[in-house]
């Protein structure tokens, strides 16, 4: 795993050498740039540069940027290609030759054979660029749901100065080349508040912006054009199989893929929370490993830190599932001093981070002790249908019947009269409670978006100073959601639900944080259910096999039934975050008062600090739950101190 980043500039050999110091902590085995001759007349040239995190022959024959053999591409390449042995034998029958046993050389080999028809035949996770000296042109490849980040920026040409393009893993390489003013984006922001992130390609920057999962963006004459390179299909669903046919598929189809990521010229293990996904894949992991345990890594909380949240047990899962499978064990009790490792996670994540990003940095840097690669159950949720929000609407589809004339009221009285909490205790429940009922009163598409709503319209309207009730008034935070729902709109319910997932969800919150949060710590994350193979077989099962009555990822825990603990299969959802009840009103509550103080959201000009302190008053005294509210508030005013101040 590497970073990498670009510049089309009149001096970017000045230029690139801060930007890549910038993500050093993706890739410390190797560093190394190119630089073009002038690709126009206006005398500008293109540099590529590359950190190395050495995974697939850790030689320095693999070092990049890499040209291909016949000259005309030059590649920085960030991720790991899985089938990469494959497509050398394939590329060797028609003439190809090579001279390392990487996958980059083999990617430079399938695109000088096949052109970007190449990019469909990769099965891996990636971002990377590619110069076509022929062509003269830049191109920007990412995977097919966003494993890899990859960000750019256009800088139009003004005064004498002609157009800039610069690109990178993270937003920090792009600022590091001093060609972009730190500004907030208002869309994204509107965006962030509504779900905790922004979907692509959106960042909480102006003129900053991702390139979109499973695309291709070309740079040429200072034109960007973006083409889709992959996308998932529901139309052909397989009804003739039976249940049992499906298990056993899912199961075949599991351990391939995982001995597919086990790919690894490096140490390599697996996370391990004791959910069925992260156990499944370490059960699949012990068929492959050659004679040495799996070393495993598990996150437990304090019960001291468990007083004000309601979060499973993981750890005494985990330990059930290594007594059967007899790993490398690795026990993890968090006892994080959050509130000096805050800053440093919104330096990473370079927004606001969520609450899972916390253990997932804490463990990465475990495992980076011993393990340069691990495997995580990631995946398993959006693929299976294991989210509770995608249960709550079948349960809310049971008052579909009724009249919205009759619904929509009724459930509005249900949300308004359900009681707060105990102070500061327990609120979690009676939140998703009030969720639910004021979304299931709405549409199919606006009750789910309700589901994942964190700040509703109103409240940010309350919320916003007059400033930025004008500038944010025009944008729909989920305009990007709708047209995912319109693309497929024939497809089954439940798998409309997944499809968007899989395009916003999936990527712009849950692998970003695990992307930034495990390479600031210099480990790799691969994650098998996101494989496509994996994808693209779920996508042709029957819904009902997914979410059988109110049973999450059911073929899933049917087909694991052999190879784990039963009631580790069937065990409670869990899901991987953090006691951030107790944090916010433990170690973090003197952030709180300094950072949320009225003096500092009044000097900040944003929100309304009476509107700030309600929502803190409301959550202290247990009325509502804003803890995950507040921890936004608290990791924005953290990013612009950071990045904007």
């Amino acid at each position: 795993m590497c970073g990498i980043a670009g510049i089309v500039h009149i001096e970017p050999e000045r230029l690139i050498g801060p930007m890549l110091e910038s993500v050093e902590h993706r890739g410390r085995d190797d560093s190394g740039t190119w630089v073009s001759e002038p690709i126009d007349s206006s005398g500008r040239r293109l540099c590529l540069g590359h950190r190395r995190l050495a995974i697939i022959d850790p030689s320095p024959a693999g070092h990049e940027p890499m040209l291909s053999h016949e000259g005309r591409y030059v590649l920085t390449f960030n991720g790991e290609i899985y089938n990469y042995r494959e497509l050398r034998e394939e590329l060797k029958s028609l003439g190809q030759n090579f001279r390392t046993d990487s996958d980059a050389e083999v990617l430079l080999a399938a695109i000088s054979e096949w052109g970007w028809e190449a990019v469909g035949r990769f099965n891996g996770m990636f971002a990377f660029a590619v110069w076509d000296n022929r062509e003269r042109t830049l191109t920007l490849v990412r995977d097919h749901v966003g494993i890899k980040p990859l960000y750019y920026s256009f800088i139009p040409a003004r005064n004498d100065a002609p157009a800039t393009f610069v690109f990178g893993s993270e937003i920090k390489a792009i600022l590091a080349s001093g060609l972009v003013t730190p500004e907030l984006n208002p869309e994204a922001l509107h965006q962030f508040l509504t779900f905790l992130w922004s979907p692509d390609p959106n960042t909480l920057f102006t003129n900053i912006k991702t390139v979109p999962p499973a695309h291709l963006l070309h740079f040429h004459g200072d034109e960007i054009t973006l083409q889709q390179w992959w996308d998932v299909s529901f139309s052909t669903i397989e009804e003739g199989k039976n249940e049992a046919a499906w298990c056993e598929r899912v199961l075949n189809t599991l351990d391939r893929v995982v001995k597919m990521e086990m790919v690894a010229d490096v140490p390599l293990g697996s996370f391990l929370s004791g959910g069925i996904d992260s156990s499944g894949i370490v059960a699949m992991m012990e068929r492959h490993r050659n004679g040495k345990a799996i070393s495993t890594y598990t996150v437990g909380i304090e019960s001291e830190d468990l007083r004000y949240d309601i979060i499973p047990d993981d750890v005494r899962w985990a330990r059930r599932v290594n007594e059967q499978l007899q790993t490398d064990y690795h026990e993890i009790m968090l006892k994080p001093s959050v509130a000096d490792l805050l800053p440093k996670l919104v330096y990473h994540m370079e927004e606001p981070p969520i609450d899972m990003a916390i253990p997932s940095y804490l463990v990465s840097r475990a495992a980076r002790e011993t393990l340069t690669v691990m495997l995580s159950g990631m995946g398993g949720d959006e693929v299976f249908a294991g989210y509770p929000r995608q249960m709550a609407m079948k349960i809310a589809s049971a008052f579909d019947p009724v009249p919205n004339l009759l619904r929509r009221p009724l459930m509005k009285t249900v949300a308004h009269v359900l009681p707060g909490g105990l102070p500061g205790r327990l609120t979690a429940p009676l939140r998703n409670a009030k969720k639910f009922a004021r979304s299931a009163a709405l549409d199919f598409e606006d009750r789910y978006l309700g589901y994942g709503t964190y700040f509703t319209n109103d409240m940010k309207h309350r919320l916003y100073t007059d400033e930025w009730r004008t500038l944010t008034r025009d944008y729909d935070p989920y305009a990007a959601h709708r047209a995912y729902f319109a693309r497929v709109a024939d497809a089954a319910p439940l798998n409309q639900l997944l499809y968007v997932d899989l395009k916003t969800f999936l990527p712009c919150l849950n692998l970003l944080t695990t992307d930034k949060t495990s390479m600031a710590a210099n480990l790799e994350v691969r994650v098998p259910f996101l494989n496509r193979e994996m994808i693209e077989m779920a996508a042709r099962m029957p819904p009902r096999l997914k979410l059988r009555g109110l049973t999450r990822k059911y073929v899933l825990k049917r087909a694991l039934e052999s190879v784990l603990p039963k009631e580790v299969v069937w065990r409670k959802k869990a899901g991987f975050g953090a006691p951030i009840r107790s944090w916010l009103r433990g170690p973090l509550r003197p952030l709180i008062d300094d950072l949320l103080s009225e003096e500092a959201v009044k000097r900040r000009g944003m929100f309304r600090p009476g509107e700030v302190r309600r929502v803190l008053d409301a959550d202290f005294s247990g009325r509502e739950d804003y803890n995950l509210q507040i921890f936004q508030l608290l990791g924005l005013e953290l990013w612009h101190r950071t990045f904007i101040d």
